[in-house]
């Protein structure tokens, strides 16, 4: 996803949701995730996606492999194995 350069700011619209204000994120703004991490830089406000917690959360969101999918194959850049005396 292509991420928009301060130049390309756009209106959005504020509204409350419950007692918390919101913002309507524009489509080419999206972020990933379901999360986002929000902090204050002066007078700015500013959103960026959370990272993923941990393995599980990152493997959760893999997509499936198709049986199509090709895996190459690593042992043909290998050196030969030497004989070891033990």
């Amino acid at each position: 996803m292509p991420q928009p350069q301060a130049s390309e700011a756009r209106e959005a619209k504020l509204f409350r949701n419950n007692k918390s204000q919101a913002v309507r994120i524009p489509a080419d703004f999206e972020l990933p995730g379901d999360r986002v991490l929000i902090h204050r830089e002066g007078s700015r406000l500013v959103i960026e996606p959370a990272p993923n917690k941990d393995l599980l959360d990152i493997l959760a969101r893999l997509k499936p492999l198709s049986p199509d999918d090709q895996f190459p194959d690593v042992d043909e850049t290998l050196l030969p194995a030497r004989e070891i005396d033990l």
